[in-house]
């Protein structure tokens, strides 16, 4: 203790340390006060006290060895600290001291941590690579990194645009760190929110990728970060990008754009095929995390979801990606529009501001979902497409029966769960809280809806089975004296289905009896 008073007290007499001996030092500070504090419980257990509370808190020889050692542990890792504060070698290290040696990964973040704090870019850029890699290795070391400091410095490199290849690489560690809601939190606390803002602001296309993808990943796993990005405009922001003249902009703006693709070792995606740049793969990139951020963002949050339709062209930019685009891109702005689709379902003032049936926003978004209901061969398209299309039910009029039709051609779908969300789609628009339900329900008839539900009532997916006697009780009760329910013999259909599908499920036995009861009163 007395060598500890005397380095503390000698500290500010000696040369600056490097930030190399600065992290061991509270590192090693750190564990002598734990070792210290074994000692001092075992030693409160020794004292003088009476015969029964000393057999109770008796303390064998084991306790005395392990704490002995501990202070061994100390002692050399003092020593060494002290060596290294008197030596003359300004600041060169050549060992490690003994709580770094039994844990390399320890010591290699320490080492990649103070080479951020240097002044050479080449050295920052190597140490956030080293950093990434290490986080990707283990959560243990994600863990160890943030414990240890890593987070501020990293945030740096971003903030204060030294080069575009340091900011790559800084983001790139931070997003392999931010996969867990603490560790995001972590960057939060750090003020890393408008930092990150700022990033995607004012840096160059490669740069913006890597902290799109960032934003998205803590948007992902932190809501506190959904809102916080929403305060600093970061909605507003991608939303521009997104748009063709913010994406020309950039292009003008990134001149030296080819010298960072080709030239740096941390962008291996792009090769050196010569002087010019695949700009339409990089477009495609970038649209592509940029429009998964927008959906982290939209995530379960109905603030960020009106926010992105009162953007401009914040819809009409999403219509225009899925009209003209394919594989991911065009499901993140489907993933997009289906959380906003979602929140409008609940939330009548967004339901009626940005879905108006006079707006060009909302036709041009219905055109496409109705569009790759209609022609896309990807189940997982079609689902979202289909969701988003049952969430706008009640916002579409009587005589828009060109939305019913695709729902019900996709019944007879051959995958099962496309057909089962056309069955809940049309549900919806045909339940006792849509005001055009009789209408809607008509349609569906009309459009020879009814056999396609009695076949897959006949079906073995109890999930299908379950929601198209949901709708079929809902045609019954709402589309009045139909000649095509008589001819189905619908009320024969519902009595067996309520024996076989709703014994389980009293609200849909009761919703069954009331479909029934109905079409008893209307005479069939």
């Amino acid at each position: 203790m007395d060598q500890l008073i005397i380095l503390q007290s000698n500290h500010h007499q000696q040369q600056q340390p490097p930030i190399k001996v600065i992290l061991f030092t509270i590192g090693i500070f750190t564990n002598v006060g734990i070792n210290l504090n074994h000692a001092l419980t075992l030693v409160h257990k020794c004292r003088h006290r009476g015969i029964i509370l000393r057999l109770i808190s008796i303390a064998g020889v084991l306790d005395f060895r392990k704490v002995f050692n501990l202070l061994d542990v100390s002692m050399d890792n003092m020593k060494w600290l002290l060596s290294v504060y008197d030596s003359a070698n300004e600041g060169i290290i050549l060992t490690l001291p003994p709580i770094a040696s039994n844990d390399t990964s320890l010591a290699l973040v320490w080492s990649c941590i103070a080479s951020l704090h240097t002044h050479s870019l080449n050295l920052k850029i190597e140490a956030a690579l080293e950093l990434s890699t290490l986080a990707c290795d283990s959560d243990r070391n994600k863990d160890m990194i943030v414990i240890e400091g890593g987070v501020a410095p990293l945030l740096k490199l971003l903030k204060y645009e030294l080069s575009p290849e340091t900011q790559i690489a800084g983001a790139m560690a931070l997003f392999n760190l931010a996969n867990d809601r603490n560790r995001v939190r972590s960057i939060f606390n750090e003020h890393g929110v408008p930092v990150l803002a700022q990033a995607l602001r004012n840096s160059y296309i490669l740069v913006q990728i890597e902290v799109a993808k960032l934003i998205a990943r803590m948007a992902e796993h932190d809501g506190v970060c959904q809102e916080a990005f929403a305060r600093k405009n970061v909605i507003e922001t991608l939303v521009r990008l997104l748009s063709t003249e913010g994406k020309i902009n950039k292009f003008l703006r990134s001149n030296s754009v080819n010298k960072i693709a080709l030239s740096s070792s941390i962008w291996p995606r792009h090769k050196k095929e010569g002087k010019l740049l695949e700009v339409s793969r990089l477009i495609v990139e970038f649209n592509t995390n940029c429009c998964r951020a927008l959906w982290m963002l939209a995530r379960d949050n109905v603030a960020n979801c009106r926010k992105i339709t009162e953007t401009t062209k914040g819809l009409l930019c999403l219509a225009k990606l899925i009209e003209n685009e394919k594989g991911e891109l065009r499901i993140n702005c489907l993933m997009t529009v289906m959380e906003i689709t979602s929140a409008a379902e609940n939330n009548p003032d967004i339901r009626k501001s940005a879905f108006k049936n006079n707006s060009p926003a909302a036709k041009a978004i219905t055109v496409q979902l109705l569009r790759l209901i209609d022609e896309s061969d990807n189940p997982v398209i079609k689902i979202v497409a289909i969701r988003a299309i049952g969430h706008l039910a009640r916002t579409f009029p009587a005589r828009q029966t060109r939305v019913i039709s695709p729902l019900v051609k996709q019944l007879c779908d051959m995958d099962p769960d496309v057909a089962t969300e056309s069955v809940i789609a049309l549900g919806k628009f045909t339940c006792p809280e849509n005001y055009l339900r009789a209408e809607h329900a008509k349609s569906i008839v009309e459009f020879e809806g009814v056999q396609r539900l009695l076949n897959m009532l006949r079906g073995n997916d109890e999930r299908t089975r379950y929601h198209a006697l949901v709708l079929l009780c809902y045609l019954a009760m709402h589309a009045g004296n139909n000649e095509q329910l008589q001819q189905a013999r619908i009320l024969t259909a519902l009595r067996g289905a309520g024996k076989t599908v709703a014994h389980k499920c009293s609200e849909l036995r009761d919703l069954v009896a009331q479909a029934v009861h109905h079409l008893k009163l209307s005479g069939y």
